[in-house]
Formats: C-alpha cells, sequence, structure tokens
C-alpha cells in the first residue's frame, strides 16, 4: 500500500470533493487568481469565497499572498501528486482484476462456441 500522510490525504479528497473548490483549482492552473475573480464566476460573496479558499489552503492545494488589501491565490501541486499516487494504487488494482475478468469471459466464450456442446432451452451448454 501507498504510504502517505492520512490527514493530508483527508484535507485533499475532503477539498477535491467539492465542485466550486475543483473549479477554483482549474481557475488557478492558469495562473493567480485574486479572490474576487475567484468568486466571480459562481456569484457568491467573498466571504464565501474565503471559506472555499481556506479549505484548498488547509489541504495544501493552494497559496494565499496577501499584495496590500488584495489576496491572491497561487495553486500548489505538490499534494494533487500525493493524491494522485494513492489513486494510481488502486487503479494498478482494479486494472488487474478487470485483466482477471476480461480472461475468463474470453474463455466462457470460447467455451460456449465448443461445437461438441448443445444449447439447452435455458442457455446454458450441456455435453452432447
Amino acid at each position: 500500500m501507498v504510504e502517505l500522510n492520512a490527514q493530508q490525504l483527508n484535507a485533499i479528497f475532503h477539498a477535491l470533493g467539492d465542485t466550486t473548490r475543483r473549479r477554483i483549482l482549474y481557475e488557478l492552473s492558469g495562473g493567480e487568481r485574486s479572490v474576487s475573480q475567484l468568486a466571480e464566476p459562481f456569484e457568491m460573496s467573498l466571504a464565501a469565497a474565503s471559506k472555499h479558499i481556506k479549505v484548498l489552503e488547509n489541504a495544501g492545494l493552494i497559496r494565499r499572498e496577501v499584495r496590500g488589501r488584495t489576496h491572491v491565490c497561487h495553486l500548489e501541486p505538490g499534494p494533487l501528486a500525493s493524491a494522485h499516487q494513492w489513486l494510481n494504487f488502486y487503479q494498478g488494482f482494479w486494472n488487474d482484476r478487470l485483466d482477471v475478468l476480461e480472461q475468463l469471459l474470453h474463455q466462457e466464450e470460447a467455451a460456449d462456441t465448443t461445437p461438441d456442446k448443445e444449447r439447452t432451452h435455458d442457455g446454458l451448454s450441456k455435453p452432447r
């Protein structure tokens, strides 16, 4: 099993579990944005946007910089790499299982087309 900080992963997946926060990350992938720029497409208050940004900050997914009265956010891709690494482990797990299933289905299909078998009324094969 991939060993990663459980608290960090929980925070990352919690942050990614919300559509608005995923969209904010997407917007930040194009470069830095102010909090007001991030809030604008959602027609939400700055307070609501700040709550989403705080969740992303706590997960380490973004960094906020204060420039005078403006808060500017930057994407921090490192934690996404950790989440990706965790997910890749399970991708391999499921790919292996699906490969076995595919082999079994091919074997079953080959057995069903063997000429020395006849079909019964319930669709099952029986030897002649």
